[in-house]
């Protein structure tokens, strides 16, 4: 399943006008397609992250996520194709301190209505994936900045989405571990054939991706294969 934005138009009002944040943008992104996009801050990289996942509407054009055209779903049904289908790693992991890395990914998938035992086996393989295996039963204060990244990836993927929308995932990494966390969201990928996105305003590892989409100004001025 892939993620298409096609000629997607977002505006904000500022003061008697409207800012464009993103002006006629068009993506592609196919199943275990890494595509990094890359923008300095105020280019449109975030908005156009919100309007992937569903949380903000564009003014125009269209999203289709998995198949599914999201412009006529109403908020409960967007709501739904969220926890379902995208998976987002945030900017900052924001994992509960009094929850192990194991308990973290558990509380994502209560909402899919999946058996505990289930949960705590998918929850365990992932983190196996990840290479946490051994830090299952850490709590956040017990991790490295690395591994707490991990932990959110995994998290992430636990109700095993068709789109992952990554945000920033180096920028608090020093370039080892910043390497080693685009190298497995390369490998994840491809493994689990996500359609996966990820915006970053750093060009040190972006060639660890599939393609790269550079976005000045709201416009996608290149999409070109890494």
């Amino acid at each position: 399943m892939s993620l298409v934005l096609d000629d997607v138009t977002l505006t904000y009002p500022d003061g008697d006008g409207r800012l464009t944040a993103l002006d006629a943008v068009s993506l592609e992104v196919p199943a275990g397609c890494l595509t990094a996009v890359v923008g300095p801050s105020g280019s449109g990289k975030s908005s156009l992250l919100a309007v992937a996942a569903t949380l903000v509407t564009p003014d125009r054009g269209r999203v289709v996520v998995a198949g599914t055209d999201t412009g006529p779903l109403a908020a409960a049904a967007k709501a739904r194709l969220r926890r379902e289908r995208i998976g987002i790693v945030f900017q900052q992991p924001n994992l509960l301190p009094s929850l192990s890395a194991v308990e973290q990914l558990q509380v994502m998938a209560h909402l899919s209505g999946r058996g505990p035992r289930t949960v705590r086996d998918r929850a365990l393989a992932l983190l196996d994936a990840v290479g946490l295996a051994e830090q299952a039963h850490r709590r956040p204060h017990q991790l490295s900045g690395g591994q707490r990244q991990r932990v959110n990836i995994a998290r992430a993927l636990m109700n095993e989405p068709s789109i992952l929308l990554v945000d920033e995932p180096t920028s608090a990494l020093d370039h080892e571990r910043g390497a080693a966390v685009m190298d497995l969201l390369g490998r994840l990928t491809a493994d689990r054939g996500t359609a996966t996105v990820l915006v970053t305003h750093d060009r040190t590892h972006v060639g660890r991706a599939a393609r790269v989409a550079t976005v000045t100004d709201g416009r996608l001025t290149q999409d070109v294969r890494v």
